[in-house]
């Protein structure tokens, strides 16, 4: 069913066979004009998501939902998604689960029904935030002790398929598919912020096995969570402050303070800017804002978005070459890049979008571990400077 159409993508929504919900974002024809429709029936035998489980002794048992316990040391939620230990760990080269069915094929465990597509996203089969319908969401306590709150983490996981191809990679997409995956992220942003009790929308990418991805093919993430984040938080502190003593609007200022002194930036275009943070802490890190004063990708245009998409993948293409293998090659770097959106009802004025790209890799062949003082204390320590990191991405050229 389409239900979205802009002149540069067509959303159509389905379901998967548990009940799951799947968009595909097509950008090309003839799905673009609506003159050919994807595959929209999923005929894999899964159960409904939320159909009783029977245990053991032959009788049914309800779903539950993960919950989330609160840490009176430090003020945070902790999602308990202990589901997830199950869920698809580097799959074998015929059990990729991202990638399209294959044609004329037996249809396998794989979670996109058509044997194409551009760009999908869809309800992540092992989420750690998740709603159960009908299910209690009344707050607890922890063994009966009020110091240990405890309620469900009740908000939504999706995954976003970047390619079809499973050795592509976000950086070798085209300036087409990149803004076709900036509409989607505004699209599921703006979607999931209306879902009663989610605080924040979070749309990132993990890349590359350093970071953890277990699944090597193209893609990312897009949580909608039940609370503001630790970081957002800290974030929200530092910017009321900063508004409070000035009367201006902290990340602003920063991104003013960055284009004076002009040292750390890395690129530039019409609508967006992008730079080392001057207390840069991860070894490669690069934020990108938009110049325009805007909370969210929702609130962003067609021209930023089409522009960001073309800064992005040249800034990504020039971090893949961050890095050289001692024969010359390049090394794709790993990362994890996302969005900072302000909350979705607070902190509206005060937060302003920016998307921050880091990795863990401070050398060829060597990574930075978060070992005692960053690990234990939260007390960072940089191996290296912003300005060096700078100089380096300036001197790669494409």
């Amino acid at each position: 069913m389409s239900d979205l159409t802009t002149d540069a993508v067509r959303r159509t929504r389905t379901t998967l066979a548990d009940g799951r919900e799947f968009f595909y974002y097509d950008d090309s024809e003839p799905y673009l004009s609506g003159g050919s429709t994807r595959r929209l029936d999923d005929p894999r035998p899964l159960p409904d998501r939320f159909a009783p489980l029977v245990a053991e002794d032959g009788t049914e048992q309800p779903v539950t939902g993960p919950q989330m316990r609160y840490d009176v040391l430090t003020g945070e939620w902790i999602p308990m998604a202990t589901h997830r230990m199950n869920r698809t760990f580097l799959p074998g080269p015929d059990t990729n689960p991202l990638a399209p069915a294959q044609p004329g094929a037996a249809y396998t465990d794989g979670e996109i029904p058509d044997t194409d597509y551009d760009v999908v996203v869809f309800e992540n089969r092992f989420p750690s935030l998740l709603r159960v319908p009908g299910a209690d969401e009344a707050s607890g306590y922890v063994d009966g002790t009020d110091l240990w709150p405890v309620r469900p983490a009740v908000g939504r996981c999706e995954v976003i398929c970047f390619s079809p191809e499973p050795d592509a990679s976000l950086s070798t997409v085209t300036p087409q598919r990149m803004r076709t995956i900036v509409e989607a992220w505004a699209d599921r942003t703006q979607a999931l912020s209306q879902i009663d009790g989610v605080q924040q929308v979070y749309c990132f990418e993990n890349r590359g096995a350093e970071i953890g991805v277990t699944l090597q093919h193209p893609h990312g993430q897009i949580y909608a969570y039940p609370m503001v984040t630790p970081r957002t938080e800290q974030m929200l502190r530092q910017a009321v402050a900063h508004r409070q003593h000035t009367g201006r609007n902290l990340l602003r200022d920063v991104l003013d303070a960055e284009l004076a002194s002009g040292r750390r930036i890395v690129a530039e275009s019409e609508h967006w800017v992008a730079y080392v943070p001057a207390a840069a802490r991860w070894p490669v890190e690069v934020h990108v804002a938009p110049r325009r004063d805007v909370p969210d990708l929702p609130a962003t245009t067609d021209a930023e978005r089409t522009d960001f998409a073309e800064l992005y993948l040249h800034l990504l293409q020039r971090l893949d070459r961050f890095f050289v293998a001692e024969n010359g090659d390049p090394m794709p770097l790993p990362y994890i890049s996302g969005w900072h959106q302000a909350p979705v009802r607070t902190g509206r004025k005060d937060l302003r979008l920016h998307l921050q790209l880091f990795s863990i890799r401070r050398a060829p062949g060597k990574l930075k571990y978060l070992a005692g003082s960053e690990s234990g204390m939260g007390a960072w320590i940089s191996d290296t400077s912003p300005e060096q990191i700078a100089d380096r991405l300036n001197e790669v050229t494409l």
